[in-house]
This record gives C-alpha cells, sequence and structure tokens, in this order.
C-alpha cells in the first residue's frame, strides 16, 4: 500500500508541474501573439504615416518654387519729441526721471506752474 501511495503522489506531482509548465506555455504563447499585434499595428501606423509624410513632402517641394522671401532691412526708430507724452502726464515723465536719475523726487514741485489769476483756472 505504501508503494501505491508513493506512486500516487508521484504521480499526483508529475501532473501538477507539467500542468504548471504547459499553462507557463500557454501564458507565454499569448502574451508572444499580444506583442505580435502589437508590432504590427505599430508598422500598419507607421507605414501609414510615412506615406502621408511623402505626400506631404512632395507638396512642400512643389510650394517652395512659388514662396519669396523679401528682406526689407532693418525698421528703423525714431524718436521725436511728440512721442514723448503719449501715454504719461508730465508728473509722471517727472518722477520716472527722477527715479532714473537716483535721487528723490520733490512731491510738491510740479512741471507746470501754477497759474496767476485763480479765477483763469476754473
Amino acid at each position: 500500500m505504501t508503494l501505491r501511495l508513493f506512486a500516487l503522489a508521484v504521480g499526483l506531482a508529475l501532473a501538477t508541474g507539467a500542468g504548471w509548465f504547459s499553462r507557463g506555455w500557454l501564458e507565454d504563447a499569448r502574451r508572444f501573439t499580444a506583442l505580435e499585434a502589437a508590432q504590427a499595428a505599430t508598422a500598419r501606423a507607421l507605414a501609414r504615416e510615412s506615406v502621408i509624410a511623402g505626400v506631404v513632402e512632395a507638396r512642400l517641394a512643389t510650394l517652395d518654387a512659388h514662396q519669396r522671401v523679401i528682406d526689407r532691412g532693418v525698421v528703423r526708430e525714431i524718436q521725436k519729441p511728440i512721442y514723448r507724452r503719449v501715454c504719461l502726464e508730465p508728473d509722471a515723465v517727472r518722477l520716472l526721471n527722477a527715479a532714473a536719475a537716483g535721487r528723490a523726487p520733490d512731491p510738491t514741485d510740479t512741471a507746470e506752474p501754477l497759474p496767476d489769476d485763480p479765477a483763469a483756472a476754473e
């Protein structure tokens, strides 16, 4: 009886091992099939985009003859006195000039003198 039990245990162990190996082979075959399908899809996509790129390159080759680049030179900016007061009032320009010179501006100093006649100011 012991020999029979031992043979049954060995047979069961061999069957389990064989099943384990065959299951591994099956999993590997499935993974390999999925990998081959992904590589085939990638190859098809690359081939499709290669055709599109060829069409675009051919079209660009025909367009190069029709395009011209005209270089007009350097644009010069001329500073005129009329442009100095476009955005800022004289008091703001005075404050900025004082700040650029590194001195503190006098807040009571105005750029324009006060009118002599108070009635004319209204």
